[in-house]
């Protein structure tokens, strides 16, 4: 059930700004509840709602309201905006759905007329404006360098997904009734994860009367796959939520529950961060120098851009033309050119966040991750001071 916090609603004069015939529409299913709550609505539009009492059954819900009529008061009060509006007259339009003729409809007779034309558009567009409003995201990458190609995500793989997810937040105390929305475009897959909270109960006022209200909030997780980069961002406030998102998602689109592993291990940060100190590597006695010659940049947005930086010295190549590293994009991969000492040629090593390094020799990875570690590329280091002795051993 809902929140019953409702902005609109919550307000007569609202309630008087929606067509009288499209609100008794709406409440009609509904005319026994509203006998039980000692209010029998009108007949027909001859004869005028009481506004006030009808606010005060809708900020009053009891055990005996209908869950799906709190449901659609919640949604149609979160889209009884004028972006919601415009949001809600574009997809009717795409769904062949006629809206009344006529210029005076207000946010909230928009909103009423297209959930009782079909509630799951209203329910569809709600989550779709939840769903570009997060900006802190996780990041889980495939084992593969190369990700497989991706095989969409069918009704059937929904409902299969939805119903498992059901039985997970129901065993946490979370009630069912979960949700997935997916948004395809050609480079990312987002997917809104509408389920339930923890219940609650908080202490209310009905004329002199203390009381209570009971309800189960809401709770919208994002879930985005990239299908370029084989990787899965993830904004859930929970460990075990991210957890059971991963191994959801590889379950059912890839077949393999341990496709996101989360076992992250490096971070390239440190190159932000340093710079050319960070390449420093006079602790390993097995690599006698490093040099920095290819960086990925993941700067996303509309079009999913990746931004790539090669040269014999990357570093060296910023200083002479007088740029630094970007301050926003997401370092997503960086290729080394390491001269160990057995050897004249350097050979190339390759990195990306979380888990993947490619050497050429497996036998390079013991020296490499030395270097790595000390320099605050392993994630769960604690380098600080080494790569600052590194810094200013750098600069002398």
């Amino acid at each position: 059930m809902a929140t019953f916090r409702l902005r609109h609603f919550s307000n007569p004069q609202v309630l008087r700004g929606v067509a009288p015939h499209r609100l008794l529409a709406f409440l009609n299913p509904y005319r026994d509840f509203f006998i039980g709550r000692d209010y029998e609505l009108p007949a027909d539009v001859s004869e005028e709602l009481d506004y006030e009492r009808l606010v005060n059954i809708f900020m009053t819900p009891m055990e005996s309201t209908p869950t799906d009529l709190v449901d659609a008061l919640f949604l149609i009060d979160e889209m009884s905006s004028q972006f919601g509006m415009a949001t809600l007259i574009d997809a009717t339009e795409r769904e062949g759905c006629i809206l009344e003729e006529g210029d005076d409809h207000t946010p909230a007779d928009i909103a009423i007329q297209v959930w009782l034309f079909n509630p799951d558009i209203l329910e569809r567009q709600h989550a779709e404006q939840a769903l570009y409003k997060r900006k802190s995201f996780e990041y889980f990458h495939m084992e593969n360098e190369h990700p497989p190609t991706f095989p969409g995500f069918s009704t059937a793989t929904q409902r299969r997904m939805e119903e498992e997810m059901n039985d997970w937040f129901e065993s946490k105390k979370r009630g069912r009734g979960v949700r997935v929305f997916a948004y395809p475009d050609e480079h990312e897959v987002r997917f809104l994860i509408r389920h339930g909270e923890p219940f609650k109960r908080e202490e209310t006022m009905s004329g002199p009367e203390a009381g209570s209200v009971c309800y189960r909030p809401l709770k919208y997780d994002v879930v985005v796959y990239d299908i370029r980069l084989g990787e899965l961002r993830i904004n859930a406030s929970l460990v075990s939520e991210k957890r059971f998102y991963r191994e959801q998602f590889g379950k059912h689109i890839f077949g393999n529950v341990d496709c996101f592993p989360g076992t992250a291990k490096y971070t390239l940060e440190p190159l932000r961060e340093y710079g050319a100190a960070s390449l420093a590597c006079f602790e390993v006695e097995e690599i006698e120098s490093i040099v920095l010659t290819e960086v990925q940049f993941y700067w996303g947005g509309p079009h999913g851009e990746i931004e790539i930086r090669k040269a014999s010295d990357v570093f060296s190549a910023l200083e002479n033309s007088g740029r630094n590293f970007p301050e926003r994009a997401r370092i997503i991969k960086a290729g080394f050119k390491v001269k160990f000492a057995d050897s004249k040629t350097p050979r190339p090593v390759k990195i990306r966040p979380a888990n993947i390094a490619d050497y050429t020799r497996d036998a390079d990875a013991i020296a490499v991750e030395r270097w790595l570690s000390l320099r605050g590329f392993m994630i769960n280091q604690e380098a600080g001071d080494r790569v600052e002795a590194a810094q200013a051993l750098a600069s002398a």
